[in-house]
């Protein structure tokens, strides 16, 4: 039995809560995965997991060997990539999950420049503006606007979203166009909508010491950034959307801007990894890559609006 992948099974089974979750995120066989860990609980004469058929705990004695295992493989991991830092090129599977309109617009644009610089590492992304789990998917890290709901994750701040209230031409040309926040309880808008909760956010406005927050009225929601966009630029009515995204059809004539002299707040934009995974060198140059190109972006970077 190779114990240092035993033990890095048995941290993954761990932390998925699964063998069949583990034995994916790992390319490994469910079998394989099983085996690995019973050939653990058979070296150290223990019991380490319950099991049901419906998840896995881990024992008493699992829990102590768990940190165990922990310490280990991130000083294992830390002598490697030692190594690895000397030769400036990680490598391996990097799996990373950010937000649909982020990735189509941000990210994949500026990937030929992350290779150029990595191109060692086989880099998975995921998008999708469902928040994922990350231990359970076997996600590495995870690029997340707004605030933070799982303490376990921690975070690396390296942007902001600002928002933009817009309407199509066609929409304003028929329905007018609004002049105060209130007078969006005469409009259409489009809402968008939690994946978690599917409930509708609400919008917020600020002008000096004046704030307005109040639920869009509208017969239309969405919860993917893509056809949300869409269904502002097809006149379904007013939409607010971060200006990443709607800058580009507001310069190019196809949207036009609305209570400009309002603002919303903005929301932090992090990288988010779990904290009881050691932050490998491939992690680690994401993570400082995408702060940089969002530092260098117009919209994205932390001084694009006073804080």
């Amino acid at each position: 039995m190779n114990k240092l992948q035993a033990m890095e099974v048995f941290v993954q089974v761990v932390d998925a809560g699964s063998f069949t979750r583990a034995a994916d995120s790992l390319q490994l066989p469910k079998a394989t995965v099983s085996t690995l860990v019973q050939g653990l609980e058979a070296a150290l004469a223990a019991k380490l997991l319950y099991r049901t058929t419906r998840n896995v705990t881990v024992t008493t004695d699992g829990a102590a060997y768990y940190e165990r295992c922990v310490r280990i493989l991130s000083d294992v991991r830390d002598a490697e990539e030692a190594l690895s830092r000397t030769r400036l090129s990680p490598s391996g599977r990097l799996r990373v999950d950010a937000p649909t309109g982020l990735s189509s617009q941000i990210l994949v644009p500026a990937l030929p420049e992350f290779f150029e610089r990595y191109p060692d590492i086989e880099l998975e992304l995921g998008s999708t503006d469902r928040p994922v789990e990350l231990v359970e998917e076997g996600v590495d890290c995870a690029v997340r606007g707004g605030a933070l709901a799982d303490s376990s994750l921690i975070a690396r701040r390296v942007g902001v979203l600002n928002f933009v209230t817009a309407a199509a031409p066609s929409y304003l040309q028929k329905h007018g166009t609004p002049q105060h926040p209130h007078d969006l309880r005469q409009h259409r808008c489009v809402n968008f909508f939690s994946h978690k909760t599917g409930k509708s956010y609400d919008w917020d406005f600020r002008r000096g010491d004046e704030q307005i927050i109040l639920p869009p009225r509208g017969g239309i929601a969405f919860n993917d950034s893509n056809a949300y966009i869409r269904a502002g630029l097809a006149g379904l009515g007013v939409v607010q959307m971060t200006d990443y995204l709607m800058m580009e059809h507001v310069a190019a004539g196809k949207m036009v801007q609305v209570l400009p002299d309002w603002t919303s707040d903005p929301l932090p934009v992090n990288v988010v990894y779990p904290q009881n995974r050691h932050l490998s060198a491939k992690v680690r140059v994401f993570v400082e890559w995408v702060a940089d190109l969002f530092a260098r972006h117009p919209y994205m970077h932390m001084g694009a609006v006073p804080r």
